[in-house]
């Protein structure tokens, strides 16, 4: 893939973020593709699985949005930094939904292979993310 071909991919992901559309982002992946993320809470592997891991998500936070603040492409490696937001409207993993608002910055590390994503690596503070719902408490220092 040239450079402008994981550009147009990952505006076409963007669109398919927007619409919360779980398939459309799952198809991006190989049949054999790696999910790494806190929310997943293990290395997720396949499309369909992958794409459990989106719905999950998005049932969770009902109007989660995605905002791109960086794409970073290094022949077969992309870096993406994203903010999002959303509402815990239907709950977080298996707990019930608290209404409360969250918004993390997310750095996602990609590798393609053959044109679509082999490995998706999401880093962000999931603690802080559950503190937002109120899923954790802490006392401030």
């Amino acid at each position: 893939m040239t450079r402008d071909d994981i550009v147009a991919m990952f505006e076409r992901r963007q669109e398919a973020l927007a619409r919360l559309d779980a398939q459309a982002l799952a198809g991006d992946h190989t049949e054999d593709s790696v999910l790494e993320s806190p929310f997943a809470g293990k290395a997720t592997t396949g499309r369909e699985a992958i794409a459990a891991v989106y719905e999950s998500y998005f049932k969770a936070f009902g109007d989660i949005s995605f905002t791109q603040e960086d794409l970073l492409v290094d022949g077969d490696r992309v870096a993406l930094i994203e903010r999002v937001s959303g509402t815990d409207t239907g709950g977080v993993m298996g707990m019930a939904p608290t209404g409360r608002r969250i918004s993390y910055q997310i750095a996602i590390l990609y590798e393609l292979r053959d044109g679509r994503i082999a490995r998706e690596r999401r880093v962000y503070d999931f603690t802080g993310v559950l503190l937002q719902i109120g899923a954790l408490k802490a006392k401030p220092i």
